[in-house]
């Protein structure tokens, strides 16, 4: 197989206590997943079902609850994100389901959903091609899917700037650097190859913006 179709994994099993840590990291970003949340519904009609791929602790998905009366269902590999997501979910009287499975073999049916989001998740994937033909597969016709992500070519001087804002201990923000620099960066793509991917995907085109750190990239699955 090519490189395109399968990415050696080489990071740290999101289990146990390094969940928590990553939890209470990106607690710190609840604003902007408010305003993604907002952003990315708008003109989505009420009852959509809208899916978010590797939704971590949940708290995106708890917000795509609260911004309309949509169908939002997270899919995790991690079991344990998928306990803490669902009782974030409770805690906070969302309607949202967690369910347990693999991106690369997505357990729910064809033209399931309306909307997929998968955000700073995608470059984890081992298997990038097959996540996005599964996506394509649970899309509706016409349904749209948003992949938000870093971008391979960051700068360092944004990335300190993002873990600053986050106002973390000076031990945590130490250690989100040194991920970044480590681990996330060297799994990142570049919006090039991005588009070589998707080209070789079910959905054969996107369309990307570029983001301060990182790139949205939107995709929609054709009719007929």
């Amino acid at each position: 197989m090519t490189s395109q179709t399968i990415k050696p994994y080489r990071g740290i099993s999101m289990e146990g206590g390094l969940a928590t840590w990553y939890a209470n990291i990106t607690r710190r970003d609840m604003g902007e997943f408010r305003r993604l949340a907002h952003d990315i519904t708008q003109g989505l009609p009420p009852a959509s079902r809208i899916l978010e791929v590797a939704p971590g602790p949940g708290f995106l998905s708890v917000e795509l609850a609260r911004a309309g009366a949509f169908k939002v269902t997270g899919l995790d590999i991690s079991q344990s994100f998928v306990r803490m997501a669902a009782d974030y979910a409770r805690q906070q009287g969302a309607r949202v389901h967690f369910i347990h499975g693999s991106a690369s073999d997505i357990p729910l049916e064809d033209d399931f959903c309306d909307l997929i989001v998968c955000r700073a998740a995608f470059k984890n994937f081992t298997a990038p091609l097959a996540v996005l033909n599964e996506m394509h597969r649970v899309l509706k016709p016409g349904g749209k899917a948003i992949i938000i992500d870093l971008c391979k070519d960051a700068s360092w001087d944004e990335i300190v700037a993002y873990v600053e804002q986050l106002n973390l201990s000076r031990l945590n923000a130490w250690v989100t650097r040194m991920t970044f620099k480590h681990m996330l960066l060297k799994r990142a793509y570049t919006a090039s190859d991005l588009q070589t991917l998707t080209a070789s995907s079910s959905f054969k085109f996107c369309q990307i913006e570029k983001t301060p750190l990182g790139m949205e990239v939107r995709l929609t699955r054709l009719s007929g």
